[in-house]
């Protein structure tokens, strides 16, 4: 076997790999010698930033097979006929804890997917849940500061969490979803995945369609209850890493349909709420499920921070035939992602292999920290000019927008026909759950806010419950009986109408 030398970074062979030049068996080392200093600040620059969200994750590759015909609504090129393969990238995770934190947190899932086309990179990037806390990403850092470490304990705050919830009431569909059993969901493979945001379709007569993405998993749905999963985080912190890589080592790959609703842009304008809010669903009765095709996970990273750490998703990447909605969460998560790829990874990011096209890259961007693309070479670093043949092609021109209003203003996420949140709360209590289903979310809510403390604590519990009451009595009874509350007093204190 012949072997390998033994060189620095800069290809340079060197034989003394665990002993430092020095003065003597006893004396000070000595500056000259480099292979320390390389070994030393490549060692102190091994951890990247971690994610400010989502630092806890898993990947896999694998491929998307199209299985239906949808070309009526899109000419995306990955679903331009019945047995199309597209290879793909998935990675999952919790949001809030660091690297470091258990797989089984009570807490939503990231279901972010990278689909590798020959138009380019498609992210579609989303959660196991079809909604979300907040609509407006303005609200997104605060939201995120409340499950992170307070500043003063350095612990988590359950105080800081419900007061922001509870001030939040677009925030209790999604409060539900986590606090049930799918806040804890048995690893990765046994979830939904969704793409959550209302996104748009073009076909190639430039018409479009109102979208929104669905992955129902193929293993069956398994949840853990709050006891299982806590026990979990004391016998394997990382067990939904470990389920997901050895399913796929023994062959066992995961498999999840793609589904998409689609509305048009009538009964958009006709819709009895705002279909592009992210804190609610679409009726599956009024706009059923298509079925679109196979995702399929076969293949683990052979390097995880290679091809996981460094994996950059970022919804502003989408593909001709596909478009974006005037989703306000959507439309701040278009700039937040790609600039925290950029903090993290550096400007150049997309040249990293797991995340660079696979397929044709022509652009006029140069320079800029860790460039490994050979820079353009001698070609021409701006356009127009007379040397350079990268030109735009005007097929893969999208049609313009018709704007609902003229009107530029700061608009109430609450306001008039923007304020219900408590129906769609109330079905999924009432019609979703199973009585078991019930009672564990009813425990999981009490077990989570009996973390309250501080002077504000009745204040904020009061605030929480009257949220409950409103999308279900029976729901703001258990809590508040869970809680040890006088239930006749606080149905006193109710606002009314």
């Amino acid at each position: 076997m012949n072997e390998k030398k033994l060189t620095s970074a800069s290809g340079i062979p060197y034989t003394d790999h665990e002993d430092t030049k020095g003065v003597g068996p006893r004396g000070p080392l000595l500056l000259e010698d480099f292979i320390l200093h390389e070994k030393l600040a490549h060692f102190n620059r091994e951890r990247i930033p971690e994610r400010i969200v989502h630092a806890k994750g898993s990947g896999a590759f694998g491929t998307f097979t199209v299985t239906h015909d949808i070309t009526k609504y899109t000419k995306a090129k990955l679903f331009s006929e019945v047995g199309k393969q597209t290879r793909i990238l998935f990675r999952f995770s919790t949001v809030a804890g660091e690297r470091g934190s258990a797989d089984t947190e009570r807490d939503p899932r990231g279901f972010a997917m990278k689909y590798y086309t020959e138009d380019g990179n498609w992210d579609l990037v989303g959660n196991n849940t079809p909604i979300f806390f907040i609509k407006d990403a303005k609200k997104f850092p605060d939201f995120i500061h409340t499950q992170k470490r307070d500043p003063f304990t350095n612990c988590k705050s359950a105080t800081a969490v419900w007061d922001f919830w509870s001030l939040c009431p677009e925030s209790l569909h999604q409060v539900l979803f986590v606090m049930s059993d799918r806040g804890t969901p048995v690893g990765y493979r046994h979830m939904h995945g969704y793409g959550s945001h209302t996104f748009s379709l073009i076909n190639n007569e430039n018409e479009k369609v109102w979208v929104k993405f669905h992955l129902r998993t193929e293993q069956g749905i398994k949840n853990f209850t709050g006891a299982e999963a806590n026990q979990m985080k004391s016998v394997d912190s990382d067990f939904a890493q470990r389920d997901l890589l050895e399913a796929i080592e023994k062959g066992a790959f995961p498999r999840w349909k793609m589904y998409i609703q689609v509305m048009t842009l009538e009964e958009a304008k006709t819709h009895p709420f705002n279909p592009f809010d992210v804190t609610k669903t679409w009726s599956q009765q009024a706009f059923p499920l298509i079925e679109v095709g196979v995702a399929e996970l076969n293949e683990n990273a052979d390097n995880y921070f290679a091809q996981i750490e460094q994996a950059a998703f970022a919804p502003a990447h989408i593909v001709d035939g596909i478009g974006f909605s005037p989703d306000k969460m959507l439309q701040g998560r278009i700039l937040g992602y790609t600039d925290a790829q950029r903090y993290r990874l550096g400007a150049n990011y997309e040249q990293i292999p797991v995340n660079r096209c696979p397929f044709a890259v022509n652009n006029y961007q140069r320079d800029g920290h860790m460039r490994v693309d050979g820079n353009g070479g001698r070609s021409a670093n701006y356009y127009p000019n007379s040397f350079s043949d990268v030109r735009p092609d005007m097929s893969y021109v999208r049609p313009a927008d018709q704007l609902d209003s003229n009107v530029a203003d700061w608009f109430d996420r609450n306001g008039e026909g923007e304020n219900d949140h408590y129906s769609q709360p109330g079905i999924f209590f009432r019609e979703v759950l199973d009585q078991t289903g019930k009672e564990h979310l009813i425990e999981n809510i009490t077990s989570a806010m009996s973390g309250i403390s501080g002077p504000k604590r009745e204040e904020i519990i009061n605030r929480q419950l009257c949220h409950f009451f409103r999308a279900d009595i029976s729901l703001g009874m258990g809590v508040a009986k869970g809680l040890g509350m006088d239930v006749a007093s606080l149905m006193d204190k109710m606002p009314r109408g």
